[in-house]
């Protein structure tokens, strides 16, 4: 089998080829368009999402280009112009870019990224652009609430193993760590992205041993540092405990912990605590495992359960109980030849489809006495809030709903990344990009962070946003 090699330019669908083979034959390649990012629901039925994956994005666009052996390849395919060959020759990004910082808590229809570029350009980046957005974002929400489940008890993510492929392994440890996860069982994310990576040890370490007592004295005189021992690999209670508690005794070690990764896990865990102080192992830490998610940790925790920290693997790196966040790239706006933005809308049946129209902006609306976000409003892109004023919001729908603000803040949601082609944007850390997702988090009402039912959080469109959206359905309804 021949050598995979990634230049991520031709990671793109193959009907992005062949529209942008045509635009280019019909004479459209310079024809400038906005496309709008957004999702449609969030997922697990949550109250929010957190966006994440921008960092890899920008890394993209900077390294678009086309080898000529990628050429060779479409040439092969016998359906592409010679000068469409040769104008990707020169192939790069010329655009302009707008997107939500990552970590930013974000809602169903808002643009989470907009791009305005030449047509083929626009449209050759669709494919990667979605595939980061929607892996990343789906994996940083889950971790969000997992993380909020624990309570501050610290979270490890533990599912490289179990994850579709080695860059859902890799990518998806940064995600989590950007949603509240405290560390990652994957190396390579660490070496790479600085997420920091721990380990204890499996069941075969102490299989190979001629006894429980020898494996955990080994290991705990190997790393004396804080080490953390797997009880359950043949009785918890009766084997497990009784040897880690000789050998931390033995060796003077009281900075530790214990693993369980299977059993009753509220059960095991009150009778080891309790042993472990009688012991006088006070700071002793339990950690446990086995395919944990957001609702067996809130209910473990509900139930009393003597657990200091939890290591989640699939159900986080999957996100398996709502794998797939639904992001799109919809075509907004495009300008005439004389720069002036002429909006363009999807219609469908399926009323959720329907697009919103024009080059736009999202405004966060913040009580100023509490900081916490009460709703959001996506505007024209010319549209300028003045929050020394009163602000009236209705819903697009129930346009009879509203609700007026007097003392608010107001945050433009989308920021500059690229101008031109050219980065504009400075890139925080990745321990910023997580500690920015904390105070987003804690700035949402509580009512929106819960798991079952959670308040739906506004997001309006402005009054001429929401007349031009009605005018555009009402005379596409007549054609």
């Amino acid at each position: 089998m021949k050598d995979i090699k990634r230049n991520l330019t031709m990671l793109c669908d193959y009907y992005e080829l062949t529209m942008s083979n045509g635009y280019f034959v019909n004479g459209m390649k310079d024809k400038i368009v906005y496309f709008d990012v957004f999702y449609r629901n969030n997922p697990d039925n949550g109250g929010y999402a957190v966006v994440a994956g921008l960092e890899q994005i920008i890394e993209y666009i900077k390294d678009l280009h086309f080898d000529e052996s990628d050429i060779e390849y479409l040439r092969g395919r016998a359906c592409f112009s010679e000068e469409f060959l040769d104008y990707l020759r020169n192939f790069k990004f010329s655009g302009d870019i707008w997107a939500v910082p990552e970590g930013t808590v974000v809602f169903p229809g808002e643009p989470l990224m907009t791009v305005r570029a030449p047509i083929i350009e626009a449209q050759f980046i669709e494919t990667y652009v979605l595939m980061v957005i929607n892996h990343q974002s789906l994996i940083a929400t889950k971790a969000s609430r997992i993380a909020r489940a624990a309570k501050g008890r610290a979270v490890s993510e533990f599912g490289s193993r179990r994850a579709q492929g080695a860059d859902a392994a890799i990518f998806g440890a940064r995600a989590a760590y950007i949603g509240g996860c405290a560390s990652t069982a994957s190396t390579i994310s660490d070496e790479v992205f600085g997420v920091p990576a721990g380990g204890t040890m499996a069941h075969s370490w102490i299989q190979l041993f001629d006894s429980e007592y020898e494996a955990f004295k080994t290991y705990c005189e190997i790393y004396p540092n804080s080490p953390t021992l797997l009880i359950d690999t043949y009785n918890a209670l009766d084997s497990g405990l009784v040897n880690a508690i000789k050998v931390f005794k033995e060796l003077g070690i009281t900075k530790c912990a214990v693993r369980l990764d299977s059993g009753d896990i509220t059960y095991l865990s009150k009778k080891i605590r309790k042993r472990l102080n009688d012991a006088g192992l006070t700071d002793c830490r339990i950690v446990i495992s086995n395919s944990l998610d957001e609702y067996l940790i809130r209910e473990l925790i509900r139930q009393g359960a003597e657990v200091d920290a939890f290591g989640v693997g699939e159900r986080l790196i999957t996100a398996k109980s709502d794998p797939v966040f639904g992001g799109v790239y919809k075509v907004c706006a495009v300008e005439d030849k004389n720069g002036n933005i002429i909006p363009k809308i999807k219609i469908s049946e399926n009323v959720g489809k329907i697009t919103t129209p024009h080059f736009k902006k999202v405004y966060r609306i913040r009580d100023r006495e509490s900081g916490k976000a009460e709703a959001d409003l996506i505007c024209l892109h010319d549209e300028v809030v003045d929050a020394s004023r009163p602000l009236e919001i209705f819903d697009p729908v129930a346009t009879w709903k509203r609700k007026t603000f007097t003392d608010y803040t107001v945050t433009e949601l989308l920021v500059p990344i690229f101008k031109s082609g050219e980065l504009v944007y400075s890139m925080p850390s990745l321990k910023e990009i997580k500690e920015h997702c904390q105070r987003e988090i804690e700035g949402m009402w509580e009512e929106v962070r819960r798991f079952n039912n959670p308040h739906n959080y506004y997001v309006d469109l402005s009054e001429k946003l929401w007349r031009l959206k009605q005018d555009m359905l009402a005379e596409h309804g007549r054609r």
